[in-house]
């Protein structure tokens, strides 16, 4: 598996690398959205993971880049991981395209949980993981 994540703390993404490649999992980074939205234009990822807060782009317009696009990386599964408790966030999240929420500092179990009911969900829709 090929995971692409978006975050601009090198802290959280080395905690994530390392749960990752626990899993047997890959993980690509990027420090802000422009290079995750770039990093997506050539890479092949199962699973996007993406702060909301973070220099220049947010995470949310930059969902809103996914979505758009006009291929089939438009489709690939987003999972928010944010430190943000705001009452709304998560419907914010999921009306902005993404396919889950989890919450800093992250907890193996959920990242996992969260991977796992995300893929789930994309194969009971017809989404082919290769």
């Amino acid at each position: 598996m090929n995971v692409l994540f978006i975050e601009d703390d090198a802290m959280n993404r080395r905690v994530v690398r390392d749960m990752l490649r626990v899993a047997g999992a890959s993980m690509d980074e990027a420090e802000n959205a422009e290079q995750g939205l770039a990093r997506i234009d050539t890479g092949d990822y199962h699973i996007v993971l993406i702060d909301l807060r973070m220099p220049g782009m947010d995470g949310i317009t930059a969902i809103g880049h996914i979505r758009a696009r006009s291929d089939t990386r438009a489709t690939v599964p987003i999972i928010v991981v944010t430190a943000d408790t705001a009452i709304d966030l998560r419907q914010r999240c999921l009306a902005a395209g993404a396919d889950d929420v989890i919450f800093k500092p992250v907890a193996m179990d959920d990242l996992f949980d969260s991977m796992g009911r995300v893929l789930a969900r994309g194969a009971a829709d017809g989404a082919s993981i290769t």
